[in-house]
């Protein structure tokens, strides 16, 4: 018998796992908005999505409808989320434009970042946050604590 791997082929330690209300909905709004591919979807009792998976760029996300009957709850009934997903992305402004033309609500404007990325983040429809980035230049460790005390001393 074949031995299976403990990770499954294609897949990474930390998957993110979205509960969203309309998760249909929002498989069609990330596929707009950051190009994802579908790759499996198991609809449930009533039409709801159970389990959901789909792909954006080399990296796996799963999805599933809101079951309040077992505490599944999206961020909007949930009056927001603490969580922000990253995607790193070849063009920044390109899927950031994308993703804005497609639904998504800028919440912080696309910029060049002390850190060395081009950065700016969005709130999808669905009320999940996304931070969406470039890498532009390499910032040593120095270079950043040094950016950093110099905003906070600007903030003040």
């Amino acid at each position: 018998m074949a031995k299976v791997k403990p990770v499954p082929e294609g897949m990474h330690s930390v998957t993110p796992h979205l509960i969203c209300a309309g998760a249909a909905d929002a498989i069609e709004f990330y596929k707009k908005a950051f190009g994802a591919v579908e790759e499996a979807r198991l609809p449930g009792p009533g039409g709801r999505i159970m389990h959901a998976m789909i792909r954006i760029g080399d990296s796996a996300v799963m999805l599933v409808d809101e079951m309040p009957e077992w505490c599944a709850m999206g961020p909007k009934a949930l009056k927001g989320s603490p969580v922000t997903i990253h995607l790193y992305v070849e063009n920044a402004d390109a899927t950031f434009e994308r993703a804005v033309k497609a639904g998504a609500k800028v919440t912080m404007p696309l910029e060049d970042q002390f850190w060395g990325d081009r950065y700016g983040k969005l709130e999808d429809p669905f009320g999940h946050h996304w931070s969406v980035a470039t890498h532009v230049r390499d910032v040593s460790m120095e270079e950043a604590q040094e950016a950093m005390k110099k905003m906070a001393v600007q903030n003040s």
